[in-house]
């Protein structure tokens, strides 16, 4: 038989992509955790023979994906191919061989046709609870948070390890929960092995050797071209953010080369003694994705496509941390690294990159249990995802309450208010959160929650830029600082698990976006018009635009008396 034509494997290559992304919202469909259906806290991925990914979907995480496109070598080596049969499905939660913290749960199927290994499907989701203290920062090493779970089989020729399932069940606040997870990220391969197989009976393909030389070669082609366009030079670029209990330093020193492009973190700070540590596995992809997002935007995410971006730092630094560090919210400080590429890429390729945003998920965990006395009330652990504000763009404002870089939905609050005795009392944009500059940042949000009558709770942060606000970028202002209290006026930390007295709620202010350019370049329609639509206060655009006390009065009434701007 001929080889298939270029266009073909073409067509092939869009299948691949269109299987994945069914892959994806089988499991959005089916997972039991809210952070995967509400949030698409997730990954999905197609990998050749050999382990190489050859497309990833559109829904999910850079964080999942980018660091998953490792992890099937891991299961290769841990499993053996000789141990390989049809039906198995393999799991693992290994924080340095999966996707970064044991929250994430990845599984692996083999694809076999005619009785020959041809491939691998992957997945990975965010699951509320793995035991331990729980989800946050306060694990003094890996063992306190949570059940390990190293590669191993979950089912073997079809049937499942019930051993396994007693083991998890055992060690989890929410066993339903979970193991429903797990059986949601085993179908959903399922799903994407039939999609595959039969992809493969409609091109008479015995393998997927064929389609995967395309991919791979077209792929790192058209990366290079991009990389080589470029003016060679290097740059460093620096973050300050919170951490837990003293401030973190961020340092890259950014090189584009000839064929590639390297991304180097000496200088960085060290393991922290607190959960933010963060697996060279999680660091590569917000490294990666970051470039990518700059350079080579439209072409596909693979193995070929990330090659080029060589990311090295040193180990015992807080960016490449090694077992046995705590590593739980390593997204805290995994969110912040593609705004620091940023600041050492703005300096090389100007008016290209984005101003800082809120970076890292405005998430928190709410362990709820009964008060003294109460009749009716339940246990539960609620878990929510939020955003901050993006930074402004080169010619477009910030996007508010949207996560950049790690693509997470807000969650509604009618899913957290399901998903456990919780009441969210208010949820809105914060005005004036976004940093001043002749395009805006985006905005932040407002949030105040607390828990039902009869329960009580410990609330467990997992904020920054409470200090460390996002920065604008060229002559742009910083965003709004996170702020967080009790209802009571009581200061709260932005890191660690509190408890909430009965009766209190906990208010947040989550942080916006920088701005960028200078904000006298602003066009006054658009500050008007932020004003009539509540983006900013009088105050602001007084103290940052010039606006007097009479002209904001009168597009206010204007406003008011429903005037359109």
């Amino acid at each position: 038989m001929s080889e298939p034509s270029k266009v073909a494997y073409q067509v092939m290559w869009t299948r691949l992509i269109s299987v994945v992304e069914e892959q994806a919202q089988a499991l959005v469909r089916t997972a039991f955790s809210p952070s995967v259906r509400e949030a698409g806290d997730l990954s999905a991925g197609v990998y050749d023979a050999e382990g190489q990914m050859l497309a990833q979907a559109v829904t999910g995480t850079p964080g999942h994906v980018n660091a998953m496109a490792d992890a099937v070598g891991h299961f290769i080596r841990r499993i053996g191919r000789q141990a390989m049969f049809p039906g198995d499905v393999y799991l693992t939660n290994d924080p340095w061989e999966g996707t970064g913290h044991k929250h994430d749960i990845t599984v692996v199927t083999p694809v076999f046709r005619d009785e020959v290994l041809i491939g691998f499907f992957a997945c990975t989701a965010h699951v509320t609870d793995i035991g331990g203290r729980g989800f946050g920062a306060d694990a003094n090493d890996v063992h306190e948070e949570g059940l390990y779970l190293p590669i191993m089989k979950f089912a073997e020729r079809g049937k499942v390890d019930r051993t396994l399932l007693q083991i998890i069940r055992g060690n989890v606040r929410e066993p339903d929960q979970l193991v429903g997870d797990i059986h949601a990220l085993a179908t959903c391969n399922e799903i994407g092995q039939r999609r595959l197989l039969e992809m493969m009976e409609e091109f008479a393909l015995t393998d997927l050797a064929g389609v995967s030389g395309f991919i791979l070669t077209n792929s790192r082609k058209a990366t290079l071209e991009r990389i080589n366009a470029l003016t060679p030079g290097t740059a460093e670029g620096h973050m300050r953010i919170d951490g837990y209990a003293t401030p973190i330093d961020l340092h890259v020193r950014l090189s584009i080369e000839a064929d590639r492009i390297l991304c180097d973190w000496t200088g960085t700070s060290g393991v922290d003694p607190k959960g933010i540590n963060v697996p060279m596995v999680y660091t590569k992809a917000y490294a990666c994705y970051a470039l990518k997002c700059a350079i080579a935007p439209e072409i596909p995410n693979n193995a070929a496509s990330l090659a080029p971006f060589e990311v090295t730092a040193p180990e015992g630094s807080i960016v490449n941390a090694p077992f046995p560090a705590p590593v739980a919210l390593r997204h805290v400080i995994g969110h912040m690294v593609p705004d620091t590429v940023y600041d050492a890429l703005d300096k090389l390729l100007p008016d290209t990159v984005p101003a800082e945003g809120a970076g890292c998920l405005c998430n928190f965990m709410l362990s709820l249990r009964p008060a003294p006395g109460a009749t009716n009330a339940r246990r539960a652990e609620v878990l929510t995802f939020n955003s901050g504000g993006s930074g402004a763009r080169p010619g477009l404002d910030g996007m508010s309450a949207t996560a950049f870089p790690s693509g997470v939905m807000t969650m509604p609050v009618e899913a957290t208010e399901q998903a456990g005795p919780v009441i969210v009392w208010r949820k809105e944009l914060r005005p004036a959160s976004g940093g001043a500059g002749r395009y805006r940042g985006g905005l932040g949000q407002f949030m105040v929650v607390g828990a039902r009558e009869g329960h009580v709770f410990d609330f467990s942060a997992m904020l920054d830029r409470v200090d460390h606000p996002a920065r604008g970028r060229r002559g742009g202002e910083s965003g709004g600082a996170t702020v967080i209290a009790r209802s009571d006026g009581t200061a709260m930390r932005g890191k660690g698990r509190q408890s909430v007295p009965e009766g209190q709620r906990v208010e947040m202010e989550f942080p916006g976006g920088g701005g960028y350019g200078t904000p006298s370049m602003r066009d006054p329609a658009q500050v008007r018009r932020d004003l009539a639509l509540g983006y900013i206060t009088s105050d602001h655009a007084a103290t940052h635009y010039g606006m007097t006390a009479e002209e904001a009065a009168q597009i206010l009434k204007r406003a008011q008396d429903g005037e359109v701007f």
